[in-house]
């Protein structure tokens, strides 16, 4: 038991200075809450119907198997409601920004996409 309550102990020690080592190197701790509090529309505005969460799903697949593309990029939001897509989020820089319209495009038809990706600053 002894060693069980020891390596809890280390790990959760481990983690917490990786996170501090973050918010060192970085200034900050990763977050976007502040750019998410603007936001019209949100992923709680996605409807349940089976075709959006299909939809939704085959441009996150999209997204995620390019490699090329960076962490932000991975993560954007993406909200589907009625067949029509719109990207959020954070991503690192314009050609990125249009890497991930082009990635989603792949999946669905541009016309049913709304770019609303920004630039990190």
């Amino acid at each position: 038991m002894k060693i069980s309550n020891t390596l809890v102990a280390t790990f959760a020690a481990t983690v917490l200075t990786c996170s501090m080592g973050y918010v060192l190197a970085h200034g900050q701790a990763p977050d976007n809450s502040h750019q998410n509090k603007a936001q019209s529309q949100t992923a709680d505005d996605q409807t349940n119907a089976k075709t959006d969460r299909l939809t939704a799903a085959s441009v996150r697949k999209a997204i995620v198997a390019d490699k090329k593309l960076s962490t932000y990029a991975h993560n954007v939001k993406i909200i589907t409601r009625d067949g029509h897509v719109t990207l959020k989020g954070p991503v690192k820089s314009e050609e990125e920004k249009q890497q991930v319209l082009t990635d989603a495009a792949s999946a669905v038809s541009a016309e049913n996409i709304s770019n609303e990706l920004t630039v990190k600053e």
